[in-house]
């Protein structure tokens, strides 16, 4: 069964003292994962360190980064390398998030860097993808996505893809308070899925978790994530309350 998994990405938020305060009241939770689940915290990169800390030791709880650099290594003064991350014992990284698509002009040949060089040293992506309102409105959302896949993962091959996990962001409900319905969120995961079977073959793309995150919360993550396509949730400002995270993370199949 492949992987369920309730992401966290703190973006730009909380010192470090309320960075800790939330992961020990989240570990008091006495949250349970199986073990076809996962709870990723995607925190800011000077808090990586202290909060693997807190984490180490607790079952199927990790840190991922919220993003890494393009280039191996070199004079790219306030970058971080995938090297780096493996270093400090790092399993996972997000990439290609809207908002650095957007923000920092990262392309699809950038990412398929980024994800060449996560992968060269042993960190699994998070790759995500998803469309604007304008593409949405123009019923052009399948194919814009298909290209996003297309152009920063198909040079990869099949063994490459197994248990990989891409998360799927509609950009329009992403800090709106909109969120696609959980039919509108199964139909694109079905397409994405179905992007990857035309490329890898059916048995890789099954291997494949895919999540929602577009104002995923704990009001609606257990109608989302009750969709067969959908695999867990990329959440962003819901990850911030301890209590709305751990509902979410108790509803993931």
């Amino acid at each position: 069964m492949r992987k369920q998994i309730a992401a966290a990405n703190w973006k730009m938020n909380l010192s470090l003292q309320q960075a800790e305060e939330l992961i020990k009241a989240l570990i008091e939770s006495n949250i349970t994962l199986g073990e076809n689940q996962l709870a990723l915290f995607g925190v800011p990169f000077p808090y990586i360190l202290p909060i693997k800390q807190l984490l180490d030791g607790k079952q199927n709880l990790f840190v991922t980064a919220q993003n890494c650099s393009a280039n191996a290594n070199g004079a790219f003064t306030g970058e971080t390398s995938a090297e780096m991350l493996q270093s400090i014992g790092l399993k996972y990284v997000i990439i290609g998030h809207s908002e650095r698509r957007e923000y920092n002009y990262e392309t699809s040949a950038e990412l398929a860097k980024k994800v060449n060089l996560a992968l060269d040293h042993k960190l699994q992506p998070v790759f995500c993808c998803g469309e604007a309102l304008t593409v949405r409105e123009a019923d052009e959302q399948n194919e814009y996505v298909k290209v996003q896949l297309m152009e920063s993962l198909f040079h990869l091959e099949a063994g490459q893809m197994k248990n990989f996990i891409i998360a799927y962001e509609p950009i329009w409900a992403i800090g709106t308070g909109k969120t696609a319905s959980s039919e509108q969120a199964q139909e694109m995961h079905a397409h994405i899925r179905s992007v990857m079977a035309s490329q890898y073959g059916k048995d890789i793309a099954d291997s494949i978790s895919i999540l929602y995150g577009g104002s995923v919360k704990a009001a609606n993550a257990a109608e989302i994530f009750g969709k067969p396509d959908v695999d867990g949730g990329l959440v962003g400002g819901a990850s911030l309350v301890a209590t709305e995270f751990a509902a979410i993370i108790k509803a993931l199949k």
